[in-house]
């Protein structure tokens, strides 16, 4: 069966944000841990080593930093995002080629990212592919909390309204493709570390690799 035929059907495109709208070499979120990592030193008064294990382990345990420090220190995540985001875009470049593939996708096409929508903005932006997408959603828009919880996915999912059943999602982190698998939509990993999990319909090490493709 051919990739164009098996999403004949899809008319809603989810597309993750961070290492799947632009490559994971620009390396960009690593200013964002980084960022983390100082935030919690100062904050939570420990060392760079001590703060930046934790960083990584609420990453592993509650799907992000974030979310481990609300629950775990209570701390107030207005502050934490508008720092922890505010990095420069300059690693990023524009790719008309990908801005074509997306634009011949039909239906409607929405990013979902465990960042804010002023983030993803701004790195949309960088890339040039404004105007492409219907509706960008952050982490406040799941009231908080991050992929892969299942509220994460029902909130942002509810509130755009789209059919789960004519819907695939792009995603980095095969975590985050458990829930939407179970949900009913079709799930892309790009990533180039192979995966076998059930719950993964297709991978691809580029996005636009993966579209070409689909879009024959």
């Amino acid at each position: 069966m051919s990739l164009s035929f098996e999403f004949s059907k899809i008319n809603t495109w989810v597309f993750d944000l961070d290492n799947t709208l632009y490559p994971p070499k620009t390396n960009l979120f690593a200013q964002i841990e980084k960022r983390m990592t100082k935030w919690v030193m100062q904050t939570l008064e420990l060392s760079q080593v001590h703060a930046d294990e934790l960083r990584l382990q609420y990453w592993q345990s509650y799907g992000t930093t974030l979310a481990g420090l609300m629950r775990e220190h209570n701390v107030d995540p207005g502050p934490y995002l508008t720092d922890v985001h505010d990095i420069s875009f300059a690693p990023l470049t524009p790719d008309p080629i990908l801005a074509g593939y997306i634009s011949a996708l039909p239906g409607r096409r929405i990013v979902y990212t465990n960042g804010t929508a002023d983030y993803a903005t701004k790195v949309i932006a960088a890339r040039g592919l404004e105007g492409l997408f219907d509706a960008i959603y952050g982490v406040e828009d799941a009231d908080l909390l991050p992929k892969p919880e299942f509220g994460a996915f029902d909130r942002v999912f509810a509130k755009d309204g789209f059919s789960r059943q004519t819907a695939a999602m792009f995603e980095d982190d095969p975590r985050n493709l458990q829930v939407p698998h179970a949900m009913g939509l079709k799930t892309i990993l790009i990533s180039e570390l192979p995966n076998s999990s059930p719950f993964i319909d297709h991978q691809a090490p580029d996005l636009s690799d993966f579209l070409a493709q689909l879009l024959l």
